[in-house]
């Protein structure tokens, strides 16, 4: 009984390994044609999933059999989790293929080997090692611990090897009842394998989009405040219970009415995520974790039953290929052959994969699992046993999940406040390119310092929705409040298709209102506008993100729109934008003239994305700080005075680089060094093209 969890924990570990595999490996592509917004020839890597069609010829089906090259394999498999210390991206990329191709071979041999309890526990392995990395995540807000940390790293390397090995020692001495096919023949039921293909390859896909962080249902369901729908803490233990509860249910014997309900229900709450506003699609998405994760036995049993494993292990991994592909075409329409008949179809995609599922259970989910693995009557008290142990490991890391979620919602109501009343405040806006530096690698941990030190009031980072699949299922705005501790908004929904904006703000978020620009041409440009509670002092914000240079339509349009926005806001107001266009240009007038702004600096004629404007307020200070290589934009950065009287007051109309001539109050951080003129090239972060700049009356 001992050895039955032992062997149920070692292969949990496995498939925890296995996952990661899988949300590493698509960023890691996707990070060099963000580098050059175009296709780069890297993105062929990805046939690594196909590597199981390379064993439909028959001497690499014998030598993958082979238990020395089959070890081999394993041990590769482990090495590359090994990438996240390679010297640069491309060997980091390069190792990653090698050991997603390494992974998905040796499944394609260990599905269908060994006797029917060591396959069950094989497949229960790679489940629990699902729930194994969203509660690591939970723990490293949002984030897996194997690819943000070296010392986690280096210790799932260790633990991996010794799991793997130990696997390779079980295998090299046990005795076998039957192998891959002949043990398949042995079976009552043959499921078709293209269907059994295309519902794992959904499924498995399905997972990874809307499930690979218990977060991600709030992103899709959030809205503006004062009703922003679910936190992704708390909520994210609601999905996370959601999952474990379907897991659950799939130990039931259903009736084929009750199967067709159940696939009712997982329909109903797919178009509910989609459609629904706020809480609705939260439920909606909670009803769905629930399918999910029911049908994950019952796929994966008729999956593993096929006679054919080569043929249904690629067809698995094409589905899933085509599937992150189509996601990314879905927002990255504009970059990509074909991309106008893909453009904002998530619809199509979830509804796609949805009825793939429904397929392959209405076929085959009717038939108890246990039968697809051909068990007999004198094997089930090893498999009841088996079962407690499944069930053992999955609510002990349910527990520890929520744990960490109740942790960490303490602490981060304990460091959010009202901030010291004052009437300065500084605001500051950065384009982020969702949390990767420009060789890679995550820059959160060093973004979070940074953003520290300039002491910033209010925070807008532009390109930070980093909870597709293809950008590596992060929370960056969950994980940047509460390592912060500010208030935050994210938006627009992830279902909406844009790049994403967040907010953090040291004050109070009263209100706040999620739009999308107009965007005949080009991608969705994003937009949100608030009002912060100052202490007493209110005070509106509009943070936009405009469409490329090349879309001069569009840009046309969201200036218009955005200028609306401004024109209708209260008197005290700050513009934060990204607006691809140069100072004194049409967009550019259309907002200080049309939306009645000024610009914090209109000397400044070397810009060209990101702008500062404001109204209604006295400015203090601007500044522009280099990124020293955590992103491929400087931070900008204005400081701001809220007058007594709203109607009677002087703005600053004299500028000047001596911080002498201003109090010491208005003085920007000195970390950041002092005055400079020209780009500063260097790697450490220091104040640039001709900043920081103060004003003050000129007497």
């Amino acid at each position: 009984m001992v050895l039955l969890g032992k062997e149920i924990l070692m292969e949990t570990l496995l498939g925890y390994v296995s996952w990661s595999l899988h949300h590493a490996f698509p960023p890691m592509i996707y990070y060099f044609p963000l580098q050059t917004l175009n296709l780069t020839g890297v993105e062929a890597l990805a046939l690594a999933y196909l590597s199981p069609v390379l064993l439909t010829n028959g001497p690499f089906w014998r030598l993958a059999n082979n238990k020395y090259i089959l070890a081999l394999l394993r041990l590769i498999t482990i090495g590359s989790i090994a990438s996240y210390q390679a010297p640069n991206a491309t060997v980091r990329l390069l190792v990653l293929s090698v050991g997603v191709s390494s992974s998905v071979v040796v499944q394609t041999v260990m599905w269908w080997s060994g006797n029917s309890l060591q396959r069950y526990c094989r497949i229960w392995g790679f489940i629990l090692g699902k729930f194994l990395l969203l509660v690591l995540r939970i723990w490293h807000t949002s984030l897996n611990p194997v690819w943000n940390c070296k010392m986690f790293n280096t210790t799932v390397l260790i633990l991996g090897f010794i799991a793997a090995l130990e696997r390779i020692y079980t295998g090299f001495h046990e005795k076998k009842e039957a192998h891959n096919i002949n043990t398949a023949k042995e079976m009552i039921h043959r499921p078709n394998w293209f269907l059994s293909g295309t519902a794992f390859g959904s499924l498995m896909f399905l997972t990874l989009w809307i499930f690979g962080e218990v977060s991600l249902v709030s992103r899709w369901a959030v809205s503006g405040h004062p009703q922003p729908g679910p936190d992704p803490n708390p909520h994210g233990g609601a999905v996370l219970l959601g999952l474990a509860h379907g897991l659950m249910f799939s130990f039931w014997p259903w009736s084929p009415l009750a199967l067709c309900a159940w696939c009712l229900i997982g329909a109903a709450g797919a178009a509910g995520l989609l459609s629904l506003p706020t809480w609705g699609a939260a439920l909606a998405g909670d009803a769905l974790a629930i399918f999910t994760m029911w049908t994950w036995p019952h796929i994966t049993g008729s999956f593993v039953s096929c006679l054919h494993p080569v043929k249904v292990m690629t067809t698995a991994m094409l589905v899933y290929l085509l599937g992150t592909f189509f996601c990314v075409w879905c927002t990255a329409y504009k970059f990509v052959p074909g991309g106008t008949y893909a453009r904002e179809r998530s619809d199509v995609l979830l509804g796609t994969i949805m009825l793939c599922i429904v397929i392959g259970m209405l076929v085959d989910g009717k038939k108890d699992y246990h039968c697809l693995f051909g068990i007999k009557k004198s094997q089930k008290p090893l498999f009841k046993q088996s079962e407690k142990f499944i069930k053992l490991f999955l609510w002990l890391f349910v527990g520890v999940g929520l744990l960490g979620l109740g942790l960490r919602y303490k602490a981060y109501e304990k460091k959010l406040g009202h901030g010291p009343p004052k009437k300065e405040f500084s605001a500051l806006v950065w384009p982020f390119r969702f949390g990767y530096d420009n060789k890679g690698w995550s820059n959160l941990e060093r973004s979070a310092v940074l953003l520290n030190q300039t002491g910033a009031d209010f925070i807008t980072i532009i390109e930070s929705d980093a909870s597709k699949p293809f950008i590596g299922n992060n929370d960056l705005t969950m994980w940047l409040g509460e390592e912060l501790g500010f208030y935050t908004d994210f938006g627009p929904s992830t279902r909406d298709h844009t790049w994403g904006m967040m907010v953090l703000s040291r004050y109070p978020i009263v209100r706040s209102r999620h739009h999308l620009l107009p965007s005949p041409e080009g991608e969705i440009a994003p937009a949100l506008s608030m009002t912060v509670n100052f202490t007493g002092k209110l005070v509106d914000f509009v943070v936009a993100h405009f469409g490329n240079e090349e879309e001069d339509l569009d840009r046309k349009l969201q200036a218009i729109t955005v200028s609306h926005l401004l024109k209708n806001s209260s008197e005290l107001i700050v513009f934060l934008g990204y607006i691809t266009s140069a100072p004194g240009s049409r967009d550019y007038l259309q907002l200080i003239e049309n939306g009645n702004m000024k610009d914090i600096d209109s000397t400044d004629r070397d810009r060209w994305c990101s702008y500062i404007m404001y109204r209604g307020l006295i400015r203090l200070g601007y500044a522009r700080i280099s990124h020293a290589g955590l992103s491929d934009s400087e931070l900008q950065m204005a400081t701001f005075r809220i007058p007594d009287d709203a109607v009677n007051y002087v703005d600053n109309d004299h500028i000047t680089t001596d911080p002498s001539e201003v109090p010491a109050e208005a003085h920007f951080s000195s970390r950041f060094g002092s005055y400079k003129e020209g780009h500063h090239e260097e790697q450490n972060h220091h104040f640039h093209m001709n900043t920081p700049k103060y004003f003050k009356q000129n007497n």
